[in-house]
């Protein structure tokens, strides 16, 4: 199943899928960035707590190291929890 990162449940886990950019989303360097920060495609991904209200900013551990993303940031990850790929990694 394919969602965004910013639709986890809080605890879910999941894998990267891509990074996409909304329509009034990021700029190609703001995606990049993402990129650099480990969100690349197969990378375990846990979306571990929200801010103030269930909103931003969102904690989230990739791979081994915890980042705060805005809601903007979490739109762009597209996800997969598919069981047998969430198993392999």
């Amino acid at each position: 199943m394919t969602l965004l990162l910013a639709d986890l449940p809080l605890g879910a886990r999941a894998l990267v899928r891509q990074l996409r950019s909304p329509a009034d989303g990021l700029d190609a360097q703001q995606l990049q960035r993402l990129g650099e920060l480990g969100f690349l495609p197969g990378e375990p991904v846990q979306l571990i707590r929200r801010g103030p209200g269930g909103r931003e900013p969102l904690a989230v551990l990739v791979g081994d190291t915890m980042l705060a993303l805005r809601l903007l940031e979490a739109r762009c990850v597209e996800v997969t929890q598919d069981a047998e790929a969430l198993a392999a990694a």
